[in-house]
């Protein structure tokens, strides 16, 4: 199968939001997803964006994405977080996830940090195994802590 890895560009946002779309239905959580094309086109472009995405194209169609952004940990220093690798169903086993993964490794390994880091759901045993096979860590004693937007509302509520 032949692909390409390139960097996203705002065109691509309206794939790349059906794709997220599709990541919700694999994690059961169809109605999570806030983020509209808007968002994904304003703060993904510009002078400061808030995100960088690469995406895998097969035949012309975006097929799979990887979405990261700069964090900074203040026991390592510069870090990159892998917020989603995304790959279309159609197109999952064929090399794609790892190609995508392999783009993020380079790209940040050029930025020079310290750390990448991501988040995968227990159940998904078949990206577990992928990313122990590229030699992450998989930190089962460590819990994701979320404050989403009614909790920092309330939270700033009862101050």
């Amino acid at each position: 199968m032949n692909y390409t890895i390139r960097d996203a560009k705002k065109t691509d946002m309206p794939r790349v939001l059906q794709l997220i779309n599709e990541l919700a239905i694999f994690e059961e959580e169809p109605e999570a997803v806030e983020v509209t094309l808007s968002d994904l086109e304003n703060d993904g472009f510009g002078d400061q964006p808030a995100f960088h995405c690469f995406v895998a194209e097969v035949n012309n169609q975006v097929e799979g994405i990887a979405l990261i952004y700069n964090r900074y940990s203040t026991w390592k220093g510069k870090i990159i977080h892998l917020e989603d690798l995304i790959v279309s169903k159609a197109m999952r086993g064929k090399g794609i996830g790892t190609a995508l993964l392999d783009e993020v490794i380079k790209y940040s390994h050029q930025l020079g940090v310290k750390r990448i880091n991501w988040e995968v759901l227990d159940w998904n045993e078949g990206a577990i195994a992928l990313y122990e096979k590229k030699g992450a860590k998989v930190l089962r004693d460590w819990n994701v802590v979320h404050l989403d937007e009614t909790g920092i509302n309330n939270y700033l509520t009862n101050l």
